[in-house]
C-alpha cells in the first residue's frame, strides 16, 4: 500500500502530517537563539528529530523602542514546534540593516519576541503598517528555550 492511503504496509495507521496553522490562527512557536558557532542543530536538541530549514519573519524589539522584522532562514523542528536562529546571523543582519538607517541602533540590546504571519509580512510596507499595529499582529513565542552542551549531548540550561 502507498503512504497516501494513510496506512503503512503492516496495516497500522501512519502518523498524520502536521499542517501549518491557517493565517489568523494563534500559532505560538517555541524559540531558541543559538549562540554556538560550531552547532548547526540539524537535529533538534530536545527530541533528536531532524530539523529543516524554513524562513520566518522574526519580530525583534531593539532598545530603546524599535521594532524590526527580519525574514530569516532558521532551523525548525516540526515535532517540538521549535525555531532555532543563529545569534551571529541575526546580529549581523540587523547591523547591516541599521548601518544605512540609524547607526545609533547598532549594538543595542534586543529581544526576538515572535513571528509575523507571512501574509502580513508581505504586505506590511504597502499597507504602511505602524509598529503598534504590527505588534498587535505578532505571534508571541510560547516559550524561549536555552540549551547547553552537557555530558555528551544537549540538554536544557540550568535555571
Amino acid at each position: 500500500m502507498s503512504g497516501a492511503s494513510g496506512k503503512n504496509g503492516r496495516g497500522s495507521k501512519a502518523k498524520p502530517m502536521r499542517a501549518l496553522a491557517p493565517v489568523g490562527a494563534t500559532r505560538c512557536h517555541r524559540f531558541f537563539l543559538n549562540s554556538y558557532e560550531d552547532a548547526a542543530f540539524t537535529k533538534c536538541p530536545k527530541c533528536e528529530g531532524r530539523t529543516r530549514v524554513r524562513k520566518f519573519p522574526l519580530v525583534v524589539h531593539i532598545e530603546p523602542s524599535r521594532l524590526f522584522v527580519l525574514n530569516k532562514q532558521c532551523r525548525y523542528c516540526e515535532d517540538c514546534d521549535l525555531i532555532i536562529a543563529r545569534r551571529s546571523e541575526v546580529e549581523s543582519l540587523m547591523a547591516a540593516a541599521f548601518e544605512r538607517r540609524d547607526l545609533t541602533i547598532v549594538g543595542n540590546e534586543y529581544l526576538v519576541v515572535g513571528t509575523l504571519p507571512r501574509s502580513l509580512w508581505r504586505t506590511r510596507d504597502d499597507a504602511g503598517m505602524r509598529p503598534v499595529d504590527m505588534l498587535d499582529q505578532t505571534e508571541i513565542f510560547r516559550d524561549v528555550w536555552k540549551f547547553e552542551l552537557a555530558g555528551g549531548g544537549w540538554g536544557p540550561a540550568p535555571c
